[in-house]
């Protein structure tokens, strides 16, 4: 058996599914571009807060979580691409608690500091 044939897809996926694969990557891309951007700004224009350190950890607290949004995207597309070829169901991403989650914790740290 050629490494061809081993990669080839035990179903035809539907190019549809494909495409909608990487919207679903791409939106995930625009969502840590976001948290990347809140972060920078707020290092870069926000006022100090009345606490030594929080604007530095606030704006930490959001690029990390861009960090870990976009590798997660990698991961699941990656993952979703590979379980759409070789005709598998397809597993529960963990992405969307991990946003909830963090999202809320950042929420609540800047609504603390602001505070």
């Amino acid at each position: 058996m050629t490494s061809e044939a081993a990669h080839a897809p035990a179903v035809p996926v539907d190019y549809r599914f494909t495409l909608a694969n990487e919207r679903t990557f791409l939106a995930w891309i625009r969502t840590a571009l976001g948290l990347l951007a809140g972060g920078v700004a707020v290092h870069t224009l926000v006022q100090p807060f009345h606490h030594a350190g929080v604007r530095r950890a606030l704006a930490t607290s959001c690029i990390a979580l861009a960090i870990v949004v976009s590798l997660g995207a990698l991961r699941h597309w990656k993952g979703i691409r590979d379980a759409m070829n070789r005709g598998a169901p397809l597993r529960e991403t963990r992405m969307v608690p991990i946003l909830a989650f963090g999202i809320a914790a950042v929420s609540v740290f800047a609504a603390v500091a602001v505070l």
